[in-house]
């Protein structure tokens, strides 16, 4: 009900601008959200729109509390009003690429050891579309096992060869490495080359590469771990001393009273910067 109210309210203006967010279109496909391109981009509108309004009455509470002028309180909340429209929607539209770097995360961390049992696997000389198949039964690997378990779908519900339905979800893999993987797997069974032996050296280099990224993210932890102990910790220390200082002398600054920058700080600013720092955390971490 509330995709087809944003679509009949945004449908048309989003037709115009399409072309402008073709990288949402593949990120949609790749993140394995079943949601259409046109009616994906209506809903981020949509609830942008209704997010920013929901902040204006909640801002301007916020700022009476704080014992602002009037025309000072209506500034700050059209001022949060965009904001939060265009964080909103930022954070809507670029999902879909979160989806899509934690799956690709997700099957890099297993696809050195996918690969090892896809190799032992074929040892055994049963045909490629077996080998797909049992795969996709374990899901303890993952994202690779949903691509495994794709592959068997094609070959079953739509009738492709196993070569042809591995080649389809190269295509929309996520994961470069993956997808180099299928590629290889297709030319090897193609031009009557050993695939064991190619599961085999693939696995191997996989497994070499992900131990590398182990240990590179292991040692950029203690640099991490100073710059927040340095910039998040003592630096706000500092500021909030700093702060007190000056209020003892000067109360305000600009108009704006010490003792309120003190709280926006404490409450608002430093929160955030945390927030933003575990955030990057998260995305440069490597899943063991």
């Amino acid at each position: 009900m509330l995709k087809g109210l944003a679509t009949r309210i945004f449908g048309n203006f989003v037709d115009k601008h399409l072309a402008n967010f073709n990288f949402l279109k593949e990120s949609l496909q790749k993140a394995d959200i079943k949601i259409p391109f046109r009616v994906y981009l209506s809903l981020s509108l949509f609830l942008s729109i209704f997010f920013s309004l929901l902040s204006l009455p909640i801002s301007y509470i916020i700022f009476s509390f704080l014992s602002y002028q009037i025309p000072l309180k209506i500034f700050f909340s059209i001022f949060i009003f965009f904001s939060i429209f265009f964080i909103s929607f930022f954070l809507i539209v670029f999902y879909p690429y979160q989806i899509v770097s934690a799956r690709r995360k997700n099957i890099e961390t297993n696809l050195p050891f996918v690969l090892i049992h896809m190799g032992s696997v074929a040892e055994s000389g049963v045909p490629p579309y077996m080998i797909f198949k049992l795969i996709s039964y374990f899901k303890e690997y993952g994202e690779v096992a949903k691509e495994m378990e794709k592959i068997s779908r094609n070959i079953e519900e739509f009738g492709l060869d196993p070569l042809s339905a591995a080649r389809e979800v190269a295509k929309r893999t996520p994961s470069p490495a993956l997808r180099q993987v299928l590629l290889g797997f297709i030319s090897t069974t193609e031009s009557g080359g050993n695939v064991k032996e190619y599961l085999k050296n693939a696995g191997e280099q996989a497994l070499f590469e992900w131990r590398i990224k182990r240990e590179r993210f292991l040692q950029q932890l203690s640099t991490y771990a100073e710059f927040y102990t340095g910039i998040l910790i003592a630096a706000p220390l500092f500021i909030i001393s700093l702060f007190a200082v000056m209020h003892v002398i000067q109360p305000t600054i600009a108009g704006m009273s010490i003792l309120n920058l003190m709280k926006i700080s404490t409450y608002g600013i430093i929160p955030v910067l945390n927030i933003v720092f575990l955030l990057f955390l998260r995305g440069v971490e490597v899943e063991i």
